[in-house]
């Protein structure tokens, strides 16, 4: 028998009424009622009331008690008066009358509430996250990840995925971010990394024949924190299939995803197979390529409207290389002028000299650039943007000019360089969706599919060609178009999965041919000896006979809080970094002695701090 507890704090139930039970756990609120002294026990399975009267043996004790002392409770099962039933607890309908009150530990003053977090910072939570996670909220998103796992990893091998391990301690590689490093003692000057992804394992595991791989694999970058982003680690469901296309990839993840989605939430998920969506399309229509399919407005192109029109802003501008993107929004003509003044202003904050619009409201065309406009422009603008139907000036001009004002609504003008307008334009979509409150609720999937194989790198001085995204990728045309076509016009075979704006996961058919593989880094500027030198045990593997084999790897962190409902990725992570990637409970990242830096053979050139005078 247990020496702690007979039950659980969220076991009991009235069919236990008459019962002697033995519960342990924390103290979670104590209520003087004068005679009556009332104990909620929490522990990790739920909180149970416990009373003593004043008559009791344990009341003095009970009276002493502080709140998160832990204690061990003996007492009888009692049914509760209908009028003190608490529905909100599976619990509510009994309560303990204490007849014996341990203590097994006390507590000393608090450094945090552990009801509300409203009045602490981020630096008190994280210093004290042993405290923080005994939170009822945090506790639960905590248990919904272990449930979300178990879920996944049963999922997955229902069809047929084999679970491997792949290690941690690795070789640098060009994955897009910076690599963890760290220093051997056997091997002096040389460095281990931790893996950004298992990337090259699990292509590797492909080559040696185990056709379904895949494990919940801690990934290591060193990041800047953002809100769906921490710094240091995360986890992701990483997974690789031999013989596959890209649609096999899609045809296998996406049942998982759906099901687990569904079987965790109560929001309604868009059914697979999910929404496809190639990236020269999402940069147009929603301004960004993780595009929230919640939001129901769509961006339009109108550069063709605007040339050689009297709007001498926009006409120029379009000469010199710019373009129109357009948002029309159903509705928004109802809208006071305060509403418009207020989204110049957002404009201006955004490094737009202003926001141009139009309003339609039947007959009535007004708005500060409606007066640089014909009627058939007006027309075209009416069409294309509010009625969804693209129509050219030259189609207006075959009808005979003016042929009905039929939308009423606001069209939003950007016109920027491409770039710019892209993602101006994309986050006034994202503002006029919220703000008109036109988001629906749930979950809303969709691939983002034929993203380019190369970009240039602006950050360099002379600007060089790199890769767009995972350069291990196939590029689509083959060795073809990696010989023949403009770097910069080559698409790949890779795919994100985005969530309600949130990018889960990146993935790829890979490229498994060596000599595809020489060419493709060649033109990111990586010489031949360098690829064999770099990636040495997957070129060497290539040359052995490698499947055509792709995958994915959607994130665990963002789809639990995507389905716990938290805006910050570090409400579902047990011990989280906080944004400057420092561990504060564990006074981590940390000086270390000199002796062992001297086993390292590393000597530390620090930079100088700098003093005010």
């Amino acid at each position: 028998m247990n020496i702690y507890r007979t039950h659980n704090c969220g076991e009991l139930r009235r069919s236990d009424v008459g019962k002697t039970v033995k519960l342990s756990g924390w103290v979670n609120k104590k209520r003087d009622h004068g005679s009556l002294l009332f104990v909620d026990l929490r522990d990790h399975y739920g909180i149970t009331q416990c009373v003593v009267d004043s008559s009791g043996a344990a009341f003095q004790e009970v009276e002493k008690i502080r709140h998160e002392c832990i204690v061990t409770i003996d007492g009888d099962v009692v049914e509760r008066a209908p009028d003190t039933v608490n529905r909100d607890n599976s619990t509510g309908e009994i309560e303990v009358q204490i007849k014996k009150f341990t203590v097994l530990s006390h507590v000393e003053n608090l450094p945090m509430a552990i009801g509300s977090v409203s009045d602490l910072s981020e630096e008190t939570r994280l210093k004290y996250r042993f405290l923080d996670l005994r939170r009822e909220q945090i506790h639960k998103n905590i248990v919904l990840r272990s449930q979300i796992i178990s879920a996944i990893r049963e999922k997955m091998k229902r069809s047929g995925f084999l679970e491997i391990n792949t290690p941690i301690l690795t070789s640098s590689s060009p994955e897009g971010a910076r690599d963890f490093l760290v220093p051997s003692r056997l091997h002096p000057g040389q460095f281990y990394a931790l893996p950004q992804a298992p990337q090259q394992f699990k292509q590797l595991l492909m080559v040696a024949g185990f056709d379904k791989y895949f494990q919940i694999a801690p990934c290591f970058r060193d990041e800047d924190s953002r809100a769906d982003r921490s710094p240091g680690e995360f986890y992701q469901l990483d997974f690789e299939m031999s013989f596959v296309t890209q649609e096999d990839v899609f045809n296998t993840i996406e049942p998982v995803i759906y099901e687990i989605f569904k079987e965790f939430s109560n929001k309604t998920v868009s059914p697979y197979p999910f929404k496809r969506i190639p990236y020269d399309i999402a940069m147009l229509r929603y301004g960004c390529d993780k595009p929230d399919l919640r939001n129901p407005l769509i961006i339009n192109e109108a550069k063709d409207i605007f040339e050689e029109s009297t709007f001498v802003a926009f006409a120029e501008a379009v000469k010199n290389g710019a373009v129109v993107r357009a948002i029309g929004v159903v509705g928004a003509e109802k809208q006071p002028r305060s509403f418009f003044d207020k989204l110049n202003d957002w404009a201006k904050e955004n490094e737009l000299p202003g926001l141009g619009y139009i309003i339609f409201n039947g007959d009535e065309v007004k708005g500060p650039i409606s007066k640089f406009l014909d009627e058939h422009r007006l027309y075209a603008i009416r069409e294309r943007i509010l009625a969804s139907r693209h129509v050219t000036l030259e189609e207006i001009d075959q009808w005979g000019g003016r042929v009905g004002m039929a939308y009423s609504g606001a069209v939003f003008f950007i016109c920027e360089q491409k770039k710019k307008a892209e993602k101006v334009s994309g986050l006034l979509r994202q503002k006029l969706g919220t703000d008109l409150g036109l988001c629906s609720d749930g979950f809303e999937f969709c691939w983002v599919t034929d993203f380019p194989m190369y970009a240039l790198d602006e950050r360099t001085e002379n600007v060089k060609i790199e890769f767009y995204h995972n350069p291990f990728s196939m590029p689509q045309g083959g060795m073809e178009a990696l010989e023949n076509m403009d770097p910069l016009e080559i698409k790949a075979y890779q795919y994100d999965i985005v969530c309600n704006g949130i990018e889960l996961s990146s993935g790829a058919i890979r490229n498994h041919l060596p000599e595809l593989m020489i060419k493709a880094f060649s033109i990111a500027g990586y010489d031949e000896q360098t690829v064999k030198e770099r990636f040495k045990g997957m070129f060497a593997a290539f040359q052995y006979g490698a499947p055509p084999h792709g995958g994915c790897a959607p994130g665990i962190d963002r789809m639990v809080m995507l389905i716990a409902e938290e805006p910050n990725i570090r409400e579902v992570i047990a011990f989280p970094l906080n944004q400057q990637g420092q561990d504060l409970m564990m006074n981590a990242p940390s000086d270390v002695s000199d002796r062992q830096l001297k086993e390292l053979h590393i000597k530390l050139d620090l930079p100088k701090k700098i003093t005010l005078e």
